[in-house]
């Protein structure tokens, strides 16, 4: 699996759990969503994105 395709994988996954966390626990879950959606944002303007230097020292292509 490739970075941008892990970080794909990752931006979803947490926008899906703040979703289903926000409906079910608490709507404060949903600034987990926010985040990374803020985080998406910033990345596209900037070209910096935490995550995929995270993932790329974890061992993704």
């Amino acid at each position: 699996m490739t970075t941008e395709r892990a970080v794909r994988l990752l931006a979803g996954t947490l926008v899906g759990i703040s979703l289903i966390l926000g409906y079910f626990v608490h709507p404060a879950w949903l600034l987990l969503a926010a985040f990374v959606s803020l985080n998406l944002i910033q990345s596209s303007f900037t070209g910096f994105c935490p995550a995929e230097k995270i993932l790329r020292r974890l061992g993704t292509k």
